[in-house]
């Protein structure tokens, strides 16, 4: 039965835009991968958080925050730790 076979299709952006969650997911998964990114970079360059704190000229406490996906950044914030760990940060609108 074709609609049977429609209704098995139904993927996860459907459920969470029917949620009325899809943009909230959406833009959380970027947090968490943005703040992987960085973590892994960090360790590449076997770069501790203190030692980003005093490059960034900040706190420890906000070094935390950088890389904890619960919280909310600022765009420079992240583009000055981005250019620390030899990264760049790239958007598109889509």
């Amino acid at each position: 039965d074709r609609s049977t076979d429609e209704r098995r299709r139904f993927d996860l952006d459907d459920f969470l835009k029917e949620e009325g969650i899809h943009e909230e997911s959406q833009a959380q998964a970027i947090k968490e991968v943005i703040a992987w990114q960085l973590a892994e970079a960090m360790k590449a360059r076997k770069m501790s958080r203190a030692r980003m704190a005093v490059l960034l000229k900040t706190s420890r406490t906000q070094v935390n925050r950088l890389l904890d996906p619960t919280h909310d950044i600022t765009l420079s914030s992240l583009q000055r730790a981005a250019a620390l760990v030899g990264r760049k940060v790239r958007l598109d609108l889509v």
